[in-house]
């Protein structure tokens, strides 16, 4: 079967289907504007009086929400612009870790989550984890707690609404892709675009939307000791997703990882690991550093509600916590990085921060400033084990993706049953319950996204020759090169 595959472009075709299957659940509004030339027959209404039109104007301003309402948006949108900044600073660091012959490739996979993301999300993606929003009380009653959809596009307004339907979508869009992009790292250097635009694909339309659900849209996670009709609910804490966004990506990753095989030259033919070292330490300090920046709306932005004093206190108690843990997750991973290898490793430091900044993620709402430090420092330390046991396990992941996002996920969720804080002691949750919770959603994206990769690997969609690697997925998969130079040094496929 993978013979007939072979040297046929079918993600394109692939991708196109999806979102044709995605368009034909448009939601019944378009098709009732499509039928609006059909009520231009109707006879004319009568001119309203100059009374008519001062009581409309009237009922226009009454429903204005005030400046509360235009504070809490425009913050939410500000941060929703910071996640998508995000996604220039994972380029960077993925680029940066990297070899130059790959850089093409990754800026390109980088582009294609957002944007590939961004419309399946408001095809279904938004629909699937958002559900409820868009039914009625009643109806929302009778839903599943594991798989609901309520529609396609973006959800109506409704008169007491605390956001506009439109950047409630949009923050929600940019943490989805921000999920999606996750992966590139841990499969660059060897991986198809087209099958990784499929991946990207059922990422951001299905897999994280479905965990999301659970947790953020009503599902079976999302409240405490509650019995439905389905079972059980549970209280799992995780504020703004160390498990929901990131170890969804960190976990899809590692499946991809594992699948794909290692580089080539990574190990030798007796297993002894040879450091392939990316090629611009400098994008990766920078993407960091653009990454650090973005989670301050990441994280305080998932306070959403920012008019009242105490929201304003939360926040910026959150954005402190968030500054803390990544610094002690650069401290902790620079001293024991130094202990293992005998000089400090500027790589391993960069991870720590984005490993500190990851498990605080889900508990930056409920911890003190203090036991944030401690947060940042244990994910700093679980960063640099984590890079050494995939080394061990001869698992190649470039740029440290699982452990990142992965292990630090887990962490971060885990915490909140683990170390004093506001959730235990009000009993909105347990140690249990953390476990419970943190668990479905890991084993949920590493074993869909298994299954994903692992068709893709026996139609003969998933893995580059080993000509195409040796030359450079620039050139083998887009025949172009990042830099000038490098169309004079070689780099053409046998």
């Amino acid at each position: 079967m993978s013979n007939f595959w072979k040297g046929r472009s079918v993600g394109p075709l692939m991708l196109l289907a999806l979102l044709g299957l995605c368009l034909s659940w448009a939601p019944s509004s378009w098709a009732q504007e499509e039928s609006a030339p059909a009520e231009a027959a109707a006879p004319a209404e009568e001119a309203e009086t100059p009374a008519e039109v001062a009581a409309e104007e009237e009922v226009v301003e009454e429903a204005d929400l005030g400046v509360g309402y235009a504070f809490d948006n425009i913050v939410l949108f500000v941060c929703a612009v910071l996640v998508l900044f995000m996604q220039a600073g994972f380029a960077m660091v993925e680029v940066g870790l990297n070899a130059a012959k790959n850089t093409v490739n990754i800026l390109y996979k980088n582009v294609m989550d957002l944007s590939v993301g961004a419309l399946l999300f408001f095809l279904i993606g938004f629909g699937l984890m958002y559900p409820t929003s868009y039914m009625t009380p009643e109806q929302a009653e009778t839903v599943s707690g594991y798989f609901a959809f309520g529609g396609s596009g973006i959800y109506e307004s409704a008169p007491d609404r605390t956001f506009s339907p439109q950047v409630d979508w949009l923050f929600q869009a940019v943490f989805a892709a921000t999920a999606a992009t996750i992966v590139s790292g841990a499969v660059a250097g060897r991986m198809k675009f087209t099958a990784y635009l499929v991946y990207s694909a059922i990422l951001t339309g299905l897999i994280y939307p479905i965990s999301g659900y659970w947790k953020w849209g009503g599902g079976w996670l999302m409240q405490f000791g509650e019995l439905t009709a389905d079972g059980w609910s549970m209280g799992f804490q995780d504020f703004a997703g160390s498990a929901v966004v990131h170890a969804v990506g960190g976990f899809a990753g590692l499946a991809g990882a594992l699948i794909l095989g290692p580089r080539l030259g990574r190990f030798t033919a007796e297993g002894k690991s040879v450091p392939l070292p990316g090629h611009n330490v400098a994008f990766a300090a920078l993407g960091v550093f653009i990454l650090w920046v973005g989670w301050y709306g990441f994280n305080p932005g998932s306070q959403l509600a920012f008019q009242s004093s105490a929201d304003t206190d939360a926040t910026v108690m959150i954005a402190v916590n968030t500054t803390l843990a990544a610094a002690a997750g650069v401290v902790a991973a620079t001293l024991i990085s130094w202990g293992i290898f005998g000089k400090p490793d500027l790589t391993m430091s960069l991870n720590g921060a984005l490993g500190g900044l990851v498990g605080i993620t889900a508990c930056c709402d409920c911890f003190t400033n203090t036991w944030s430090i401690v947060i940042g420092a244990v994910a700093g330390v679980l960063v640099v084990l984590g890079v050494v046991m995939l080394d061990k396990l001869k698992i190649d992941d470039p740029v440290g993706a699982w452990p990142v996002h992965g292990l630090c996920g887990i962490w971060g969720c885990m915490a909140i049953g683990i170390l004093p804080n506001a959730h235990l002691e009000s009993g909105a949750t347990s140690f249990g319950i953390q476990l419970i919770g943190t668990a479905s959603i890991c084993v949920w994206a590493f074993v869909t996204m298994g299954i994903v990769f692992g068709v893709l690997k026996m139609i003969g969609m998933l893995r580059v020759t080993p000509e195409e690697e040796t030359a450079g997925l620039d050139i083998s998969e887009h025949g172009m090169h990042a830099y000038p130079s490098d169309a004079i040094t070689g780099g053409q496929v046998a």
